[in-house]
């Protein structure tokens, strides 16, 4: 094992909480990320071309960062977004002014759907510590298709109040008053822009304040790098290269520019997917355009460039990097005469992973050793051996790329970008499991240090969903896409696991693509596992995964993701929200069938949100977090009560109660009435609910939760996993 409201109140169930408040008073918090090790896509690195050691990178879900080089430690900087912010984690751009080391800009925004939150210019004028946000009036994606390539927001070197912005579908914009208002460039003909660059060098020797009138900008959608010598009043299309979208430019000591393409089937946008095809070009100082392509795309091995960077002071050096190739693994080409002829870097790179288990395991099961998705690619302009490039992992960064034997660090320290899906602190054992997209998740049993026996393998699975038997929490079960029959489970606290057997869920969706496999819930003493495939109907076991049943009278709704909950009292006991009938219904024998124990409450709509949650200790302690409050159920015969002051929760969990206290810490993510104000924030409560005291700061909201937990056995430690930030954890700071 491991070790380590209005409606309610109409409708005559419920009854309010005694009269309480929500203190503005902030206990003292300690927050910071528990050590796993990126696990997610680092799409794009800016280095400052003045400034020694000053390197940002940007991911498509988790925000951006600056690294510390003397701590060898990356800096997260955009974890003050609230949860209205938290598209802004996708960072489709970063810039940085060349006159100004200070200054940094982000262009941010998720997704283009009707339901995402509109883009930002994101400013700042100290390396990222704060911003301002200027909206953009528009939408990026982020974490969409053509992500990998850029950069597309540039300052001019020679006017640092203009910007040029590269957009997802609403073409070139242009601000001249550093990023507070941006208009369409109308000359630019393309609508889905995939990389800026200016040429410096032909604005030097103008007028002050007369900008850079050369400027490149590549398309996705006119697949093509088209050139402006009138400071983007018109546009050409530079007929010599072929119609593929530019994925990265840059510009040589001696004038030439270098350029990665890439192109999928019709009209799919690439990077990091869809790759068919790609070359390299190089524009001679002349003015020649040469195909310099290392290894040339075959139908067998279908793949492109993206990645490119030039040794700012060894004339003719450059680097190149594939993207999607999959057969035989992608590789980074280094050239010394301008292009003329290639080695790959691998056959002399080592890896150095030991300080991550969970990417020995990865990369053992998945990938060549340089990585996937090798979007980005940069030399250090202040020192050539110093180079990194990002993966859809993470990042490997050298201080030798001139030497004969290039030694790759996993230099991710503070980097923590997993989708984390479910979290769950046990009664014993290990002190939490976290579920993870793609990297399948682990288990911590040292806070203090990353999980290295606890790791959930196989890895590099998409894990929806983990839990834990209260009574027995050494016997643990957690859903996978990827699992043959959809799910493993464990009887040593998740220190070795074993695979499920067949069941009826249907393994794939109507469209064809492989169904998410959902939640699952395990009985208080590890008896019956109840598992919901997302969309379809539950299933019980009661031979811990061996074989499984349908339910019956489990709600029929099948538009949204439901969660069952197991008592954490009674054996074979479990609730579920029937949230379209404004229910629960509960099931007495292992999940075989259901039927209402609550009803009246509000029916939601299949886009609202709600959390049913189980307390310890006694049968039927149930919370429900939804729109129109906090509920708590206390008991099989107790009358509920709804929390007061608390408007808008979005997430609830239970942990250990406070010294002196009868009843667990209850903890929210949502607003609170603060002095009459709802305000938004993370709070706890040490009374069942009668009083509210925010316990996080503004500099600490981290966008949206996927998953809360609260431990059960340390009093005022909570976890938290963002979109893409991994997981976070809370401690009261010592006095």
């Amino acid at each position: 094992m491991m070790r380590r409201r209005h409606l309610l109140q109409a409708a005559g169930l419920f009854a309010a909480l005694p009269a309480g408040s929500a203190d503005n008073a902030t206990p003292a918090y300690d927050w910071r990320s528990l050590t796993f090790g990126a696990g997610g896509f680092i799409d794009g690195f800016v280095f400052h071309p003045r400034e020694p050691g000053l390197l940002y990178c940007r991911t498509d879900i988790g925000g951006a960062y600056r690294f510390d080089p003397a701590a060898r430690r990356w800096l997260p900087l955009l974890d003050q977004l609230s949860k209205a912010d938290a598209d802004l984690m996708g960072v489709l751009s970063l810039a940085v002014d060349p006159s100004d080391a200070n200054r940094v800009y982000a262009a941010c925004g998720l997704y283009t759907s009707q339901w995402a939150r509109g883009a930002a210019l994101l400013a700042s004028t100290d390396r990222g510590a704060t911003w301002t946000v200027h909206e953009l009036g528009l939408k990026l994606m982020g974490n969409g298709p053509g992500r990998g390539s850029g950069e597309r927001l540039q300052v001019d070197p020679n006017r640092p109040e203009r910007l040029l912005l590269g957009s997802s579908q609403d073409g070139l914009l242009q601000s001249t008053d550093s990023g507070q208002h941006f208009s369409a460039v109308g000359g630019f003909p393309a609508r889905h822009v995939s990389l800026v660059l200016f040429d410096a060098k032909s604005g030097q020797g103008g007028q002050p304040g007369q900008g850079t009138p050369t400027v490149y900008v590549g398309s996705h959608d006119q697949p093509g790098l088209f050139v402006s010598h009138d400071a983007g009043q018109s546009f050409t299309r530079i007929a010599e290269l072929p119609a593929q979208a530019p994925q990265r430019a840059a510009f040589g000591l001696d004038g030439s520019l270098y350029v990665t393409l890439a192109a999928g089937p019709g009209s799919e946008v690439v990077n990091p997917s869809y790759a068919k095809t790609g070359c390299v070009w190089r524009r001679a100082p002349d003015g020649r355009w040469q195909d310099i392509t290392p290894v040339r795309p075959t139908a067998a091995q279908p793949f492109a460039y993206s990645g490119l960077d030039v040794d700012p002071k060894r004339p003719g050096r450059l680097v190149v990097s594939t993207i999607e190739r999959w057969s035989g693994g992608d590789e980074i080409f280094v050239s010394d005469d301008f292009g003329a002829s290639w080695a790959p870097l691998s056959p002399r790179s080592v890896f150095d992973d030991s300080r991550h288990p969970w990417l020995q395991a990865y990369q053992k099961k998945n990938h060549h050793p340089l990585g996937h998705w090798l979007a980005d690619l940069k030399i250090d302009p202040h020192d050539g051996d110093h180079a990194v490039y990002g993966t859809g992992y993470g990042l490997w960064m050298t201080h030798k790329l001139g030497a004969p034997q290039v030694r790759w660090d996993f230099t991710v320290e503070n980097i923590e970008e997993t989708a984390t899906l479910g979290l769950e602190s046990p009664s014993g054992g290990a002190s939490l499991f976290a579920a993870m997209g793609d990297v399948s998740g682990a288990a911590w049993d040292d806070l203090g240090q990353g999980p290295k026996a606890g790791l959930f393998l196989p890895a590099g699975e998409t894990c929806r969903s983990v839990a834990f038997a209260e009574l027995d929490p050494g016997i643990v079960a957690r859903t996978s896409d990827m699992a043959a029959n959809g799910g493993y489970w464990s009887s040593d606290g998740g220190a070795s696991w074993r695979p499920w057997g067949p069941s009826p869920r249907a393994a794939r969706t109507p469209e064809g693509w492989t169904a998410p496999t959902g939640q699952v819930a395990v009985s208080a003493k590890g008896g019956f596992f109840l598992w919901v495939p997302e969309k379809q109907a539950a299933m019980f076991s009661r031979d811990r995964g061996k074989t499984w049943t349908v339910s019956q009278g489990w709600p029929a709704e099948r538009d949204i993701v439901l969660s069952p909950v197991a008592d954490r009292a009674v054996e074979g006991v479990f609730y579920v929200h029937d949230r379209a009938n404004g229910r629960i219904l509960v099931s007495v024998d292992g999940g075989a069938s259901f039927q209402p124990a609550v009803t009246g409450l509000p029916k939601l709509e299949t886009w609202q949100s709600a959390q049913l949650i189980c307390a310890p200790g006694k049968p039927r302690d149930l919370w429900l977090a939804a729109p129109d409050g906090l509920v708590h159920l206390p008991g099989i015969d107790a009358r509920a009560q709804t929390a007061r002051n608390v408007v808008e929760p979005w997430r609830v969990a239970v942990g250990k109660a406070a010294a002196g206290a009868s009843y667990h810490a209850v903890y929210v993510w949502g607003k609170v009435l603060v002095d009459g104000e709802a305000v938004e924030g993370l709070f706890r409560s040490v009374d069942a609910g009668a009083n509210w005291q925010r316990i996080n700061d503004d500099r600490h909201r981290y966008g949206r939760l996927n998953a809360m937990a609260a431990d059960p056995l340390e009093f005022g430690v909570v976890y938290l996993a963002p979109e893409g930030r991994g997981v976070i954890v809370g401690k009261p700071r010592a006095s």
